[in-house]
């Protein structure tokens, strides 16, 4: 299979009507909690104008102090309290917000991750044999968490930096307009540097998701198949290609990290100037407001308190800018990664049934290819002009050399993909008239990589029949000559199996999918070389099962090992993508062609 594993990993550039559209997506996520977010915005409003009513009264605490006829103790007391019972209610309203918004967030990255895996089960075969299962755990995990920091941390930023810009550009106006012609310069200087750098920055923070992904992915393989590297001893060469891996993704990092963190102190030092800035023009309009060079109510009269006040605000009023710079460069990372988790929500799923299609019904397991040709890419085509039919109870071996298009041959005959040219008949019905549930349902498979998950020995077996009563599933243990085994162990049928059962040996695990399998009681039936990598002892046990789970069912088998395949009805030699022999055991070795060579290499 000429299969492209980056394919659905490849780095999108996310241009600006992209990222508008990726805003507008995370919105409406936000939307389908509207009253909590409605509260949210109300606190906001709340928080804010309490935080913005503080300076005003520490200001006029000031000019109380500073009154040319005296202290006034009395206003002094008075503001204080007001200035302190503004904060403290702020600080609470505020509190109250954080926990609304991590509420929000939290039902956000639930439906988000609702949302991706029912996705990831309506996908094509063909997503997960050409996407890394790391990158998509690592989007199901670390894109989404990503996604749920800025919507619960930094949205609550924005949403705050947006109102204490206004109202203490407001404030400030009221205090002193010419003081803002300092803010007329500085601010535009700090958008434009935010945006030059932000484009800058944006495709960093894209690779940085990437990179993890495919490093998440190459860990994964490595981790599966640790058996197979201790047994070559190639755990150096290894662990050398993760650091490679591992320094390139950590490069990454570096670089979205540091460009990224270049903006917020390049913001800061020009709002920190620019405070500077008002501190020294405030003090010069006070000293000139004193000694009576501008008269009262003029337009540059200030007092100290005004000059307190507006040094205040202008803090109030730079602090969210420089802030919003920081957060612009999380949000950078937030995008990427939301980009990532859209790219599967909007993945085709598999096609629907075509209208026509109708269930498959007492299925007698009669199945034709008639001149089948397919190819996973255009360029490659796999299986040439295949023609056969299995007659209802009957077994189809399929043997051939490795990349010869046995195993597509199964991919066909369950639909994970549809056939270039050609036609698959089932009980006389062309297969893309069938509803792909029903056919599936009417297959049971038995493949070499057994899969079993965690939980009891009875939840293994008992997946293959959702309903089975302890009796069949006692039954079916019993025909797949693994009972004794299970009885014999401490709890039984309830003994956990950890992740697909490494606690049981591998022959023990094929039997136990073997009873799963005889549960489900499907008149066709696919075996994939399922007797591979056990011993002799096991294999006759897995033989005998197999021959009682094959009775009276079409069989599909795939197999290196001639021995399991004597008997089959007909045998179909597969090379170069064509029927090169077929027939029973007996014809084939009379013939003295490939499928001889092969059996005297195995038992000469």
């Amino acid at each position: 299979m000429n299969k492209n594993p980056n394919k659905h990993a490849e780095n999108h550039k996310i241009d600006r009507k992209t990222a508008k559209n990726i805003l507008i997506r995370l919105f409406g996520y936000i939307m389908r909690y509207w009253p909590l977010f409605l509260l949210a915005v109300v606190l906001t409003l709340i928080s804010n104008q309490l935080s913005l009513l503080g300076p005003t009264y520490s200001g006029e605490a000031i000019d109380a102090i500073a009154n040319e006829n005296g202290v006034n103790f009395t206003a002094v007391k008075e503001n204080v309290i007001k200035m302190l019972i503004c904060y403290v209610l702020s600080a609470i309203t505020a509190y109250l917000l954080a926990v609304i918004m991590i509420k929000i967030s939290q039902k956000i990255v639930l439906t988000m991750r609702k949302q991706v895996f029912e996705k990831l089960t309506s996908l094509p075969v063909s997503f997960f044999d050409t996407t890394a299962t790391g990158d998509i755990i690592s989007r199901i995990s670390y894109d989404i968490d990503t996604v749920n920091s800025s919507l619960s941390h930094d949205l609550i930023q924005v949403m705050t930096s947006i109102y204490t810009v206004v109202g203490s550009l407001i404030f400030m106006w009221q205090i002193s307009k010419p003081m803002i012609i300092v803010f007329v310069i500085t601010v535009p200087i700090s958008i434009f540097f935010t945006r030059y750098r932000s484009k800058k920055v944006r495709p960093l923070f894209r690779t940085r998701s990437r990179k993890l992904g495919e490093l998440n992915g190459y860990a994964e393989e490595m981790l599966s198949g640790c058996r197979t590297i201790k047994a070559y001893n190639r755990e150096e060469e290894i662990s050398e290609r993760f650091n490679a891996r591992n320094k390139d993704t950590m490069d990454a990092y570096y670089n979205a990290e540091y460009y990224g963190a270049a903006l917020g102190p390049s913001v800061n030092f020009i709002n920190n100037l620019s405070i500077s800035l008002v501190m020294i023009f405030g003090g010069i309009l006070y000293m000139y407001s004193q000694s009576g060079a501008i008269q009262t109510g003029s337009l540059f009269f200030i007092t100290l308190g005004g000059v307190a006040k507006f040094v205040q605000y202008s803090r109030k009023f730079a602090g969210p800018i420089n802030e919003f710079a920081n957060i612009l460069h999380e949000f950078q990372s937030a995008f990427s990664a939301a980009e990532r988790v859209f790219r599967i929500i909007d993945e085709a799923p598999e096609p629907a049934d075509t209208n026509a299609a109708t269930p498959l019904l007492d299925v007698k397991g009669e199945v034709s290819l008639k001149n089948v040709s397919f190819g996973y890419t255009p360029e490659k085509e796999i299986l040439k002009d295949i023609s056969v039919v299995a007659k209802p109870g009957k077994t189809i071996a399929i043997v051939g050399p490795t990349g010869a298009g046995k195993t597509t041959i199964i991919n066909l005959l369950m639909r994970f993909y549809d056939v270039n040219s050609g036609q698959i008949n089932v009980d006389g019905c062309n297969m893309k008239n069938i509803t792909r549930d029903s056919l599936r349902r009417a297959y049971t498979m038995v493949l070499q990589d057994t899969w079993l998950f965690h939980g009891t020995i009875y939840e293994n077996i008992v997946y293959g029949k959702e309903n089975a009563t302890p009796e069949e599933v006692k039954k079916a243990a019993k025909a797949a000559r693994i009972d004794t085994f299970i009885e014999n162990l401490p709890n039984g049928y309830d003994t956990m199996l950890s992740d697909e059962g490494v606690n049981i040996s591998k022959g023990q695990r094929q039997l136990i999918t073997i009873a799963r399998a005889m549960l489900s009681d499907s008149p066709m039936l696919i075996l994939d070389e399922a007797t591979s990598n056990v011993d002799s002892r096991t294999e006759i046990k897995i033989q005998e099962a197999m021959s009682e789970l094959m009775k009276d069912r079409t069989c599909f088998i795939i197999a290196h090992r001639l021995s399991t395949i004597q008997n089959a009805d007909m045998i179909l030699v597969i090379q170069d993508g064509k029927i090169s022999e077929h027939g029973t055991h007996e014809e084939l070795l009379s013939l003295g062609g490939f499928y001889s060579t092969l059996y005297n290499s195995q038992f000469s």
